[in-house]
């Protein structure tokens, strides 16, 4: 299966890992920190998401990170929680840019997240990979990755996306 690989940075890397877990067409996810260049290049929770583009398109992926996260807040933690998209080609960072020009055009308030060059990643602990699936009776899965599972579940279905 020939994959592409995009990485989602916004919220907690657990939650974000969960979502993309929980996607057909999604073959791997790795979570932990990203950095991209010049003045991002501090480190922030993410994922690289490791997809099969005829599967799932990368439309759907970015719909679904919007959605999944606060990507119209500029709050104070967003130094960790880097609302962005990185791109490991020319190609997809245009592609993502028109995505986001689409989407923009639908949505009330702006979209804060940024497209930025992929530089680095750094995994997080073991025992903190695939936290979700380890641990969905803990009350922070409860509270804030299961909510989202159903937020995906309930707007995307329809498109063939959530594994069943």
């Amino acid at each position: 299966m020939q994959t592409n690989k995009i990485a989602f940075g916004g919220g907690c890397h657990w939650c974000t890992e969960a979502v993309f877990q929980s996607l057909q067409g999604v073959a791997e996810v790795n979570q932990g920190w990203v950095a991209s260049t010049d003045k991002n290049s501090t480190f922030s929770e993410a994922v690289i998401v490791h997809f099969n583009p005829v599967e799932i398109n990368l439309k759907d992926l970015i719909s679904i990170h919007l959605a999944t996260h606060k990507s119209t807040s500029n709050h104070s933690m967003r130094k960790k929680y880097r609302s962005a998209i990185y791109v490991f080609s020319n190609q997809q960072k245009i592609e993502s840019e028109n995505i986001l020009t689409e989407i923009q055009e639908n949505t009330a308030s702006q979209i804060i997240t940024q497209i930025l060059p992929f530089s680095e990643f750094k995994p997080s602990e073991n025992q903190f990979q695939n936290y979700y699936k380890k641990n969905p009776q803990k009350p922070f899965c409860k509270k804030y990755i299961l909510p989202k599972l159903k937020l995906i579940s309930n707007q995307f279905t329809a498109n063939a996306i959530v594994k069943n």
